[in-house]
């Protein structure tokens, strides 16, 4: 079934279960991109491994509330010698 927060959004208004699902896939997709992009190319200059848990890293940030910029400011931080 869907997630809760449909029924408890007091933003919702007649939005169908298909619709809200099709707007958080957007909403995800777009705000992630930018993260998704990084981490490419990031992985031109380090390993897979490493742009994943970097870009992991950020979007569990950004999910926890924290600007993107910010997010990957601190990740960054956590770096030494281009490892964690």
């Amino acid at each position: 079934m869907y997630h809760n927060f449909y029924y408890q959004n007091p933003y919702r208004t007649n939005q169908n279960p298909h619709h809200y699902s099709q707007h958080l896939k957007q909403n995800v997709l777009t705000n992630i991109e930018p993260i998704v992009q990084y981490g490419l190319k990031e992985a031109q200059y380090t390993s897979y491994s490493h742009a994943l848990r970097e870009s992991s890293a950020i979007s569990y940030l950004m999910g926890a509330g924290y600007d993107p910029m910010i997010a990957r400011q601190i990740v960054e931080s956590w770096e030494v010698n281009e490892t964690f």
